[in-house]
């Protein structure tokens, strides 16, 4: 039977220290019962004694029915100043009453002398009594090893010595902390053995930082050394450069390393956990993030795809399929026909390598990536492309043009936007419409969902969810062409559509044209005839 890594969970207390993280106490509890789902150990909710936000999660976490997880408490040991009964850290740490409290303490001399101020013995004291008191009140205590890796090689004796106190003082766990995230696997890897030997009865937890790129490869090193708990955050929040990122950890351990982590149901929720954490985070996802990303197994290059498609394994490390993760494949003007032709399955399109309308769709695609146009992550466009081609396509309805006007009245004064819009029906009903907006691009999306909702109302559920606009050619200043990537859903499915032009509001309106027109398809079904494409 394989060895069991225990997973300890601090996205909610190191990752939210991240730049940009913010959690509502909502979101918190949310990621709760997601980390709970997923089937960590143990989720570390905070610091009762400084932060309000922490308390009130304690208070109502206790109400849920964890199925897999315990809340751990988080705090340091007593202050130099204070008896340790009457340390107002130590009894919001008891207050929380999570059957886990974790304690973090000085490992390194010159962070007791120095930054705690007190003598070398004073410290060791202070874990020994900070460990007993909190043991003698019923809880089970780790021990977080503040700046272990830096004290070891400072003074390796002094930082073991920090170890085997809380050890003796009844702490369940001793968690080695590279806190300055600087240090490199072999440095992570001979200190964690020297531990091993020092206290072989011991278990032993890694908490990395990422600051010189190996939070991840720190971790499996300690692994390797006998550490059986491995603390980190999904998507790798945290301070600076951030944590060890436990969606790359727990796939490394368990696929390849052979460790038991987590249950293959519980594996396969990680990409779907990665991009929840991320949303309750108020994060965009890192789409090149390994084994979760969007872009994790997508194939951009006509060879790549090629091989991809005779197996997999020619570019692919892992089954995506084990992460919860899927193939994607990417055409461009580096793909050729088999990228094409893969794409098109994905999208429930099949495509003959030897038929002219392959051909024209690639020389298509190509011609408009070499104006501006990217398809990589607006497949809807891409569809719309491939149906018209194929004859797969049905005009639901054709644009005459618009007109958008903006203005403001005094110098602050409100803004205020008006689209127009001209729409021919199949029939050939001809409607007019103006609306206005909080901008350009608004008003002109409330004048075509004006213009079509009575007669198309499923219109009414779609939700334009991002707007990204990147300049394509910034030499050519303000004439440079624009490309604009709107992501629309409804209740079921996201969708991606792009546009481009040297005006901005003409590359938004081709956007959202082909945002409306893909749902419309979706929801209307396709049909054997071509249609003209809109014009703007």
């Amino acid at each position: 039977m394989s060895q069991r890594i225990e997973i300890y969970d601090t996205t909610l207390r190191d990752g939210a220290q991240g730049p940009g993280v913010k959690f509502s106490a909502e979101d918190q509890l949310g990621v709760v019962r997601i980390l709970d789902q997923f089937g960590v150990a143990y989720i570390e909710g905070g610091q009762p004694g400084s932060n309000p936000k922490a308390v009130e999660l304690f208070e109502r976490a206790r109400d849920m029915d964890l199925q897999s997880a315990k809340m751990a408490a988080f705090g340091s040991t007593r202050n130099p100043r204070n008896a340790v009964e009457d340390d107002a850290n130590i009894k919001a740490l008891l207050s929380a009453r999570t059957e886990v409290v974790t304690i973090f303490a000085k490992s390194s001399p010159i962070h007791a002398t120095e930054i705690l101020g007190v003598s070398l013995d004073e410290n060791l004291k202070i874990v020994d009594e900070s460990v007993r008191y909190l043991r003698s009140q019923g809880v089970r205590v780790f021990l977080d090893a503040e700046h272990f890796f830096d004290g070891y090689y400072e003074d390796h004796a002094y930082a073991l010595s920090v170890l085997e106190t809380a050890h003796e003082a009844g702490a369940e766990c001793l968690i080695l902390c590279e806190t300055n995230g600087g240090r490199l696997p072999h440095e992570v890897a001979t200190a964690t053995k020297a531990v091993r030997a020092k206290l072989p009865q011991a278990s032993i937890g890694i908490h990395t930082h990422n600051d010189a790129g190996c939070a991840v490869a720190n971790s499996l090193a300690a692994v390797l050394e006998g550490a059986t708990q491995v603390q980190g955050t999904i998507n790798g929040y945290g301070e600076r450069t951030g944590n060890a990122n436990l969606c790359t950890v727990i796939p490394d351990l368990q696929i390849k390393m052979g460790y038991e982590v987590l249950s293959p149901q519980q594996l396969g929720q990680l990409t779907q956990v990665s991009r929840l954490v991320a949303e309750l985070a108020n994060m965009v996802p890192n789409d090149a993030q390994p084994f979760v990303g969007r872009d994790a197994f997508t194939h951009k290059g006509g060879m790549h795809a090629d091989a991809v498609r005779k197996q997999k394994a020619s570019y692919e490390h892992v089954d995506p399929t084990l992460v919860g993760n899927t193939t994607h494949i990417a055409v461009s003007e580096v793909a050729g026909r088999s990228s094409l032709i893969q794409k098109a399955a994905e999208l429930g399109i099949e495509l003959d390598r030897n038929d002219d309308a392959t051909r024209q769709i690639m020389e298509s695609v190509k011609d408009l990536e070499n104006v501006g146009y990217e398809f990589e992550g607006a497949d809807a466009s891409l569809e719309l492309i491939i149906r018209k081609a194929k004859g797969h396509y049905r005009s639901f309805f054709t644009t005459q043009g618009y007109h958008v006007s903006v203005s403001r009245r005094g110098e602050n004064g409100d803004t205020l936007a008006e689209a127009t819009v001209k729409i021919q029906f199949p029939n050939g009903e001809l409607h007019h419409t103006a609306a206005e907006g909080n901008g350009p691009v608004d008003a002109l999306n409330n004048a075509l969902r004006k213009a079509l909702e009575d007669r198309y109302p499923e219109l009414r559920d779609v939700q334009l969810e991002d707007y990204k606009v990147r300049i394509v050619d910034t030499q050519n200043a303000t004439k440079a062409k624009t490309r604009v990537l709107i992501e629309s859903r409804d209740a079921l499915t996201p969708w991606s559509t792009v546009g481009v032009s040297e005006n901005i509001i003409t590359a938004s309106y081709l956007a959202l044209l082909d945002s409306i027109e893909y749902k419309l398809l979706k929801s209307r079904g396709h049909v054997e005839t071509a249609a003209p494409a809109a014009t703007a």
